[in-house]
């Protein structure tokens, strides 16, 4: 589980390995480097409490998923407010503080790390949809789209299929009703990305220099299934793309 692929392998099956496969399989992972990174215990930990088997509550999930710089955080906030929603973030407030210790991990690690977080977010999901409508600022979709456009060198032609198993959710990962995919014009987004000033992760530079990647991470997007991503151009003004995400929650989960 969590290798990277090998040189010259063929086909998606390396990638298939490289996805996270269950929440046990990254207990494992965890227990493995734990002596060596005393923050994998505490994952550990908070993974350990969290129930096998998570159930939704009675309001909808709502996801918004994007490159860096899509207007996630505007978005959502907006959407929370609008509809007294709780808001939530992947990774989740209670491991986010150890997020630079695991980006300077190797990959598999750092991959193991992110996709905890799906799992211990999930926990947090089905208590606040018992309450009120909970909206996502990134869930596994992301953890997902950035493993295979890392996994996959070249064009977008030399992603796995569409209907490949990569593109799947998880059995044992709670389900979202609704996934929004934010988009931008390239150019848009790293002028937005200038004006920030943020300090940059890796895949986030490498979105900025990297334009095959880019493409690869956004086609990953477009392609995953159960549930698949819904596509929202973020381009327009912010009471704009917000009336465009509310009248998609209303059609998907008659809210």
């Amino acid at each position: 589980m969590l290798r990277r692929c090998a040189p010259g392998s063929p086909g998606p099956r390396p990638i298939v390995r490289a996805l996270p496969p269950s929440a046990s399989a990254l207990r494992q992972r965890l227990r493995q480097c734990a002596e060596r990174i005393p923050e994998a215990e505490a994952v550990l930990d908070l993974l350990e409490k969290c129930p096998e088997h998570q159930k939704k509550g009675g309001f909808p999930i709502i996801v918004f998923e994007g490159l860096d710089a899509t207007g996630k955080t505007t978005v959502t906030q907006a959407v929370k407010d609008t509809l007294n929603g709780i808001l939530l973030r992947s990774p989740p407030d209670c491991i986010s503080q150890w997020r630079t210790v695991f980006d300077d991990e190797p990959t598999p690690i750092k991959r193991a790390f992110y996709a905890a977080g799906n799992y211990i977010l999930a926990s947090e999901i089905a208590k606040a949809s018992t309450q009120a409508p909970v909206i996502i600022d990134r869930y596994w979709h992301s953890t997902a789209a950035y493993t295979i456009a890392t996994e996959t060198s070249g064009r977008v032609q030399d992603l796995p299929p569409a209907q490949d198993e990569v593109y799947q959710w998880p059995e044992d990962l709670l389900k979202p009703d609704l996934v929004l995919l934010l988009t931008v014009d390239p150019e848009e987004r790293v002028r937005r990305l200038q004006h920030r000033g943020l300090e940059k992760t890796k895949e986030e530079a490498e979105l900025e220099t990297n334009s095959l990647f880019r493409q690869r991470v956004e086609e990953s997007y477009r392609r995953m299934v159960n549930p698949a991503c819904q596509e929202v151009d973020a381009t327009p003004s912010k009471e704009e793309v917000l009336k465009t995400v509310l009248q998609l929650i209303k059609k998907h989960c008659g809210f």
